[in-house]
């Protein structure tokens, strides 16, 4: 009886992890994302115009700077990602304290690099980025069903404020 509680207590579902993309030019990924969207993350609670942009530093190192804004306060945090293994050039880590590094995971990435979809470790972390402050209909539309596809509670989902008001919606 003790072992069956043990068990259930430790015992966690297995998540069958997204796919991330098979090529990722870092190239066309460098430059300016708007956050469109997200899943619930603690630390970005409140936040707002809230963008993300990369680039490479003199030593060719990927250096990532997210800004947004808290209660009309812009904030931010810099850091650094690299690819975690040539085979999977699509699955990064990122990491703004040291020693500490996180999955960033890219699922979905069209030719022309108008949005990405990353994920985290777990479906648990998810970001909708775009090239614009906005995405169009058609290509929300694909992303909500591609994730769906992939067993994400899509009305989870909170839409980033890009706009004056400053404040998170539904998608």
């Amino acid at each position: 009886m003790i072992g069956m509680r043990l068990k259930c207590m430790f015992w966690k579902k297995q998540e069958t992890p997204i796919p991330t993309v098979k090529e990722l030019d870092l190239t066309k990924y460098l430059g300016l994302w708007f956050e469109i969207g997200k899943l619930p993350q603690r630390e970005q609670r409140q936040l707002t115009h809230v963008t993300a942009r990369y680039h490479l530093d003199e030593k060719g190192i990927l250096r990532v700077h997210n800004t947004g804004y808290r209660n009309g306060k812009k904030v931010g945090i810099r850091g650094k990602a690299w690819i975690r293994d040539s085979k999977t050039p699509g699955a990064l880590y990122v990491q703004f304290f040291w020693p500490f590094k996180g999955e960033y995971n890219v699922i979905k990435v069209p030719e022309d690099y108008r949005y990405a979809v990353v994920v985290g470790k777990s479906k648990e972390s998810l970001w909708i980025l775009a090239r614009e402050r906005t995405l169009p209909k058609e290509d929300l539309r694909e992303i909500l069903d591609f994730l769906k596809a992939h067993g994400i509670d899509t009305k989870r989902i909170l839409k980033t404020n890009q706009k004056e008001e400053r404040q998170h919606g539904a998608l």
